[in-house]
């Protein structure tokens, strides 16, 4: 009888472990050293070349969890991005960008491609009709982000996976607000999943890093620009990665739950404008979602109607106004002050992003402690506004 590949928990606790050989240790061995020898050895280990037995050890378990054939692991998400994508592209090269894209990421094409001779597009819808609009004799990439930051927007992965396959190009995905519990895009056609490893897989707001997942070939290439750039990762914070990813099936699963709880009762709450969470069936990219995820996350925004969002973000007690996202703790943001602050008014309009969203990361606390935290700050944000009426 053939044994069937392990399943999500068991790759979160199993694949990738280095054996404590000396000792019979339960857990990985941390090697701290930044000095290997190089005479007689495979392999010539150094930091900066993404080889040491804890970097080595933790990318294999990132491939199995995005059924990849390799990784690499980065000091942000956002070196796991540029590094990607400027290992594709060169001068006078071109690359297709969803519209809704994490802020950063924005930031990083509008600011520096034109410096390095690097053209780009976006594409203005979501369709792959869309992407293959902007797509010129000298484009090489294509790049999504589903759900997307912080609308939540769904992007058709195997379309846009198809038409890069179809055209010669590499696809991109940012994998961030799903996780690979929730999402594997390689599965639907994606040849580069990149990840902030800070968020979902760390999952406790007190590690930042990246991840790149892809096949053999294509990590390679990206190396070989990695290692010139050097956005390495120490080996404790890659230790204490693989540490929090043995957790991350249960925490997500939990997380995903609590958000649908929270997401409908916000959609049947009278003082909230709009939810947007791929989980409720009045979000436009809802169905497709049933088909390309495994669960719905546990991200969502909203607005409120009438009331003042920053004055309802005070009166939170146990949901923090804090940056990032994905922690076992429920936060709360503006993004117009944070993760897309570096956009201009004119784009973040263009994207819907008001001043007055919420991008609201469900933790795994109580659902009903939650929703209790949400109605007691709602009840002093209108006890304001009455007040100023007066």
């Amino acid at each position: 009888m053939t044994h069937k590949k392990p399943g999500l928990n068991t790759i979160c606790t199993h694949v990738g472990e280095l054996k404590d050989e000396q000792f019979k240790g339960a857990v990985s061995p941390l090697y701290m050293s930044t000095s290997y020898a190089y005479e007689d050895v495979e392999v010539k280990r150094y930091p900066r070349y993404f080889n040491t037995p804890n970097q080595q050890a933790l990318a294999q378990k990132m491939a199995a969890l995005e059924h990849g054939e390799a990784a690499l692991i980065f000091g942000s998400g956002m070196a796991a991005v540029s590094t990607s994508l400027f290992a594709f592209l060169q001068k006078g090269d071109h690359v297709v960008l969803q519209k809704t894209l994490y802020g950063g990421t924005s930031n990083l094409v509008v600011e520096e491609f034109e410096k390095f001779g690097i053209e780009y597009s976006f594409a203005k819808d979501l369709s792959a009709e869309a992407f293959e609009h902007e797509i010129l004799e000298n484009t090489k990439v294509i790049y999504i982000e589903t759900p997307s930051n912080p609308l939540l927007t769904v992007t058709d992965i195997e379309a846009v996976a198809k038409l890069a396959k179809k055209r010669g190009l590499v696809s991109m995905i940012d994998n961030t607000f799903a996780s690979p519990v929730n999402q594997n895009p390689i599965d639907f056609g994606i040849d580069v999943v990149i990840h902030s490893a800070t968020k979902y897989m760390g999952g406790h707001s007190d590690i930042l890093a990246g991840a790149v997942i892809s096949s053999e070939e294509k990590i390679d290439r990206i190396f070989q620009l990695a290692k010139n750039f050097g956005g390495s990762l120490s080996d404790y914070t890659v230790w204490l990665l693989e540490r929090s990813l043995k957790t991350m099936g249960l925490r997500v699963k939990a997380q995903n739950e609590n958000a649908q709880k929270l997401a409908e009762y916000l959609e049947k709450n009278e003082l909230v404008k709009k939810v947007y969470y791929p989980g409720l069936a009045s979000h436009e990219g809802h169905e497709l979602a049933k088909k390309q995820m495994h669960g719905f996350g546990g991200m969502m925004s909203f607005e409120l109607k009438d009331l003042d969002s920053q004055a309802f973000m005070k009166y939170l007690k146990l949901i923090k106004p804090s940056m990032s996202l994905a922690g076992v703790e429920s936060t709360i943001l503006s993004p117009a002050k944070t993760s897309h602050a570096l956009l201009t008014p004119e784009d973040r309009a263009a994207q819907g992003i008001s001043d007055k969203l919420m991008r609201f990361s469900v933790g795994i606390e109580e659902a009903e402690d939650l929703i209790a935290d949400i109605e007691q700050a709602l009840e002093e944000t209108k006890k304001d506004m009455l007040d100023v009426r007066i």
